[in-house]
């Protein structure tokens, strides 16, 4: 992951186009965020896209989906537990 100053932790979140299935979406992630998905995409050997895209078919499935950007997040920290706690 790319280091960042503690200051920039907070930094607002940034907007990206993504492409899923073939459609445009815009996702506001912190920084911070976009870094961990980038690596995550990265270990997975997968472009961002559809990394994105996987993380949006799990979201549909939830019982209470939340937003995309939420989505995100929440499968970056889980991911996070399922690297540090093997």
């Amino acid at each position: 992951m790319t280091g960042r100053p503690v200051g920039d932790l907070y930094h607002p979140p940034v907007k990206r186009s993504i492409e899923i299935a073939g459609h445009k979406t815009s996702i506001s992630l912190e920084p911070l965020f976009w870094d961990l998905l980038r690596d995550a995409a990265e270990r997975a050997c997968l472009p961002l896209n559809a990394l994105v895209a996987r993380i949006d078919a799990e979201r549909i499935e939830a019982e209470h989906p939340p937003g995309l950007a939420t989505a995100i997040r929440l499968w970056l920290v889980a991911d996070l537990r399922r690297r540090t706690d093997q």
